[in-house]
């Protein structure tokens, strides 16, 4: 028995011993658990004390290769470093924006358009290219008021490394509002808004012409075309309508005058002396498939087409050329008054003068003859 119970006391000494080594054990882990937190909560201090208080990574420069960065109008300095990061034209946002703020006036001055750079540029270099505008290359396309889509196409062929079919087949993948109808030659007559547009590197016809689309849409929000045309009991197409034959009769503030007149005569027919139509000599013009300016012949008169409002009653089908934002808000807001013709008596002026009745019309239309007498304007 004393033998077993001295065994069992060496035994239970052993075992203290090896305790005592794992308790050290897990000290020294512990021990370096701590050692590498406090390692790693030394190393994000240092990053954080950088970041905060010392200076922003940058390049050391000049940078190598070749990249094409695109600055969108109304880009503010924050968005253009985001822009140079990305392309890892510059090492950090800050870096860039730094010199941008430390030089405001200049970066308020930065145009819109393409600047090729090059990549791990030093910021300031990048700065110094952007703000000098003999950099910027913009394809700048002036579209203005009152082309048709076949005239918007052809302008857009000669100005673009596009030609003109290119365009029309694109027409077919416009996003459009549900209420703007396509002309039975599948065009979004007097949806490609007039403007002047930035086209960059990467367009192609199809986003060149739905920015267009989409420059109409906002055009037509901000003027309220959905909710006009509802209080008006049109459809936000048939008020389209009205705007381009207003773009295409009018000019200045003269334009809600002629809106009265075209309201007037499709809601009071035979009113006046007149019988229905709008004889707007525009529509014919374009029935003809030529410009909506050119004077008219009696044989013009004759042709069928139902944008020829000297044969048909009521509206043509659809718009006949692009109107404006001023042709717009004419059409959703026209003049008050009880006139039914209007004559532009002097065409270099373009003085027109407004009658409530056929024998006013008659002594005006005498005025426009005397003055044709007179001037190689007619």
């Amino acid at each position: 028995m004393s033998v077993d119970s001295n065994g069992g006391g060496r035994r239970r000494a052993v075992k203290k011993r090896g305790g005592r080594r794992a308790g050290c054990l897990v000290v020294l882990v512990v021990l370096g658990l701590l050692a590498a937190l406090a390692w790693v909560g030394l190393t994000k201090g240092v990053e954080w004390a950088r970041d905060q208080f010392g200076d922003p990574e940058d390049y050391a420069g000049p940078g190598s290769g070749a990249v094409v960065i695109q600055v969108n109008s109304g880009d503010s300095a924050t968005v253009i470093a985001r822009t140079l990061k990305e392309a890892d034209v510059v090492a950090s946002v800050d870096a860039f924006r730094n010199i941008a703020n430390s030089r405001a006036d200049e970066a308020a001055k930065i145009q819109p358009g393409s600047y090729e750079m090059l990549k791990k540029m030093k910021a300031v270099d990048a700065f110094n290219l952007l703000v000098d505008p003999a950099n910027a290359s913009v394809n700048r396309v002036t579209v203005p008021e009152g082309l048709r889509v076949v005239d918007v196409l052809t302008l857009l062929g000669k100005k673009t490394d596009f030609n003109t079919k290119q365009y029309r087949r694109a027409l077919s993948r416009l996003e459009l509002p549900s209420y703007a109808e396509l002309n039975a030659e599948g065009l979004p007559e007097g949806y490609l808004f007039p403007a002047t547009y930035d086209l960059h590197p990467d367009d192609t016809p199809q986003t060149i012409l739905q920015a267009m689309v989409d420059r109409w849409k906002r055009s037509a929000d901000k003027l309220g075309l959905v909710d006009g045309a509802k209080k008006l009991g049109y459809t936000p197409h048939e008020v389209m309508t009205i705007a381009s034959l207003v773009e295409a009769e009018g000019r200045g503030d003269d334009m809600p005058k002629i809106a009265r007149v075209i309201y007037n005569r499709l809601e009071n027919p035979g009113t006046a002396g007149t019988i229905g139509r709008l004889e707007i000599d525009a529509t014919v013009n374009y029935a003809l498939g030529r410009n909506l300016g050119v004077a008219i012949s009696p044989s013009d008169l004759d042709v069928d087409s139902p944008y020829n409002t000297r044969r048909v009653t009521g509206l043509p089908p659809g718009p006949i050329e692009a109107p404006g934002d001023d042709a717009m808000a004419a059409a959703l807001a026209p003049a008050a008054g009880d006139w039914y013709y209007y004559v532009t008596v002097d065409l270099r002026t373009g003085e027109t003068k407004f009658a409530s009745n056929y024998d006013e019309f008659l002594s005006y239309k005498a005025e426009f003859t005397r003055y044709c007498q007179t001037s190689d304007a007619c």
